[in-house]
């Protein structure tokens, strides 16, 4: 009996051990589900807010101009030119990683040579043997397109450039320009002029080098600026002292032509239309006053103290960049190359030689 009564004993302290070694089994492994269970909603929590809140880099705000052709990065100049002949950088464009400016230098003969620069390597255009300046960059895929003209026989020729080679748009009999291209699709848009048997300069706008009128050569007439959105064609400029828009080939004037105007640069973001330019504060030798149109309402960038104008205008997200000049005040001094954000000036140049900002482009 002694025996049976130990065997048991020994049977139930086995089976109490076996029981609570399961129970601390089963505990332990709630307890690890519950902390893997933690981690995974704590990684999860961390991915969604990673997904939701990205980092944005800041903008890289360029700009380009003269009179030694230069480049600005975040107003940080670099030269393109050495100085020693006049040049200038008219236009720039940026693609991925490349910087595209086009212009112009002047050989020892003191005739211009249109010029490319991509990342600061220059290619020439031209030939140094007739005047020619590279007036505007788009690059498209591959394919870089420049708009400009050459001086011959005393006429200016319109000429766009495909990739080095060129084309031109007007046939010499009359003086000519092409001042902007805008690449959208397939199709390629020049704005510009071409003078008429009146001598009246005539506003055009060649689109796969067929040329339409925008004005009727009753009146000196200039398109500066070109911006496709969509199926609508933009073309700002001036006719007579009158600064222009054109949509689509129809004519809305963004000044009264009480004070002379001119329209530089057109910039379309969604439903908005920038445009930049200058009007004279007073009918006839008055300043120029810089100025951005918003929708055909006007705003002024600089007071009319001292002269300026505004030459570009872009646009990145709810910020709007326009570049140009304002002068010094100084008579002994010169234009400050200006880039205004949002309306607020900031001085590329210190004004003790002449500057410009001929073009801004934000990436």
């Amino acid at each position: 009996m002694n025996h049976s009564k130990q065997n048991n004993n020994l049977k139930q302290k086995i089976m109490t051990v076996y029981k609570n070694t399961i129970l601390n089994i089963a505990k332990n492994i709630r307890i690890l589900v519950l902390v893997c269970f933690a981690f995974t909603l704590v990684f999860t929590s961390c991915a969604n807010d990673d997904e939701s809140t990205p980092i944005l880099a800041e903008p890289i705000v360029y700009a380009v101009g003269q009179n030694v052709a230069k480049i600005w990065k975040d107003s940080v100049a670099t030269n393109l030119t050495d100085g020693g002949q006049y040049a200038g950088a008219s236009s720039v464009f940026v693609n991925e990683n490349d910087v595209y400016v086009a212009g112009y230098e002047s050989n020892v003969n003191g005739i211009s040579v249109a010029k490319i620069w991509k990342n600061g390597i220059v290619t020439n255009l031209s030939d140094g043997s007739q005047r020619t300046r590279a007036q505007s960059v788009f690059v498209d895929g591959n394919d870089v397109y420049l708009a400009g003209y050459e001086h011959n026989n005393n006429k200016n020729v319109a000429k766009i450039w495909k990739n080095g080679v060129v084309t031109n748009l007007t046939d010499g009999s009359g003086l000519a320009g092409a001042f902007s291209v805008f690449v959208n699709g397939s199709d390629v848009y020049v704005a510009g002029y071409e003078r008429n048997g009146n001598n009246k300069n005539v506003a055009k706008i060649w689109k796969e080098g067929v040329a339409t009128n925008l004005t009727d050569g009753t009146k000196d007439a200039v398109a500066r600026s070109v911006f496709v959105n969509g199926n609508d064609i933009y073309v700002v400029g001036k006719e007579g002292g009158v600064a222009k828009i054109w949509k689509n080939g129809l004519a809305t004037d963004l000044t009264a032509g009480s004070h002379r105007a001119i329209a530089y640069s057109v910039y379309v973001n969604g439903n908005d239309v920038y445009v930049a330019g200058y009007e004279q504060n007073v009918a006839d030798d008055g300043e120029k006053v810089a100025k951005i149109w918003k929708n055909g309402v006007a705003t002024n960038l600089s007071d009319g103290t001292n002269e300026a104008a505004a030459y570009s205008v872009f646009v990145n997200g709810n910020d709007v960049y326009v570049g140009g000049y304002e002068w010094s005040g100084n008579v002994t001094e010169g234009r400050i190359a200006t880039i205004w954000k949002n309306g607020v000036a900031t001085a590329l140049t210190d004004g003790t030689q002449n500057a410009v900002v001929n073009a801004v482009f934000v990436k």
